[in-house]
């Protein structure tokens, strides 16, 4: 099934059930609540759900924003961080969305790991990228050190978030909501890619499940980190879903579907009419733009 971010249109209302029928009046009988859920927002999104408008597919994490932060926010607390009040923090708001995902009937919330406090290593590598100079000698070692200092840093980062996602399973399996773990964009984001397989393996639960982001992972592969096909079907046995979003090489992504180089039709085989599928649009994004790339998506994909 089909569903639509708010985190294209929170911004531009303060009803939360007037966000909801706009979403609605794009042809989505499903919206996923985006990271930029205002608690303002709620009294009205409560009413839509209440009154059959819309289903809710599920949330984004934080999902609603911690009080007093009014701006799109997911990482502004960290499974993995070093201080000890952050991670419980993150926890707590954690804990606080998945309530409101039972709340609101919805099966799934997706969220970031974590992180690894380390060099930027994009700004050195970007200005390759544009110049298609991956493959080259100079690419190829500064990749090869950029995945040696990951593999080096990760442990300590990795292990605070495998603790936090202990504590949060019961939770999950308490409210009836899956916990999707989402491949990310940012070279120092967790999972790394390849970690993907032992984290599932390490968490069985059907309470934790893949989440994929196609315009996260199109980044990764411009940028020589995965092929995005490859890691897509080394996941599919775990994967509850998708984040729909086009990337205009090498890294502008969350465009409509069509407009960027992503190639959806290779995908095509390793999604299934079971798995959803949220379409994950930039604030500024026109109406009709999005219209037109939901046609496209299914046109490619499939109409469920």
């Amino acid at each position: 099934m089909y569903s639509l971010s708010t985190c294209w249109n929170a911004k531009r209302f303060t009803d939360g059930r007037a966000m909801l029928e706009e979403v609605r009046s794009m042809g989505f009988e499903y919206a996923e609540l985006g990271h930029n859920t205002r608690i303002s927002l709620l009294e009205g999104i409560l009413d839509a759900v209440k009154n059959k408008v819309i289903k809710i597919s599920s949330l984004h994490n934080f999902c609603p924003l911690p009080v007093g932060v009014n701006h799109s926010a997911p990482n502004i607390f960290q499974f993995s961080s070093d201080d000890p009040r952050e991670r419980d923090r993150a926890i707590a708001q954690t804990k606080k969305t998945l309530e409101m995902a039972a709340r609101l009937e919805a099966p799934l919330m997706v969220t970031h790991f974590g992180s690894i406090k380390i060099e930027d290593y994009k700004a050195r590598l970007r200005p390759l990228v544009s110049a298609h100079m991956q493959g080259t000698p100079r690419y190829e070692r500064l990749l090869m050190e950029v995945n040696e200092y990951l593999e080096m840093a990760k442990e300590e980062w990795f292990e605070r978030s495998c603790s936090a996602l202990e504590e949060l399973v019961p939770e999950a399996k308490a409210r009836g909501v899956k916990i999707g773990i989402e491949n990310r964009e940012g070279l120092n984001e967790l999972p790394l890619d390849a970690d993907f397989p032992a984290l599932m393996e390490r968490f069985p639960q059907s309470e934790v499940v893949y989440w994929h982001d196609t315009g996260h992972a199109q980044i990764k592969e411009n940028y020589g980190f995965i092929n995005h096909y490859l890691h897509l079907d080394n996941m599919k046995d775990r994967m509850y879903g998708t984040h729909i979003h086009d990337c205009a090489y090498p890294e502008g992504d969350h465009c409509p579907p069509g407009e960027g180089d992503l190639d959806f039709a290779q995908l095509k085989e390793l999604i299934l009419p079971t798995h959803l599928k949220v379409l994950e649009m930039n604030p500024r994004v026109e109406a009709e733009a999005l219209k037109k790339g939901f046609i496209y998506i299914k046109s490619v994909w499939g109409e469920e």
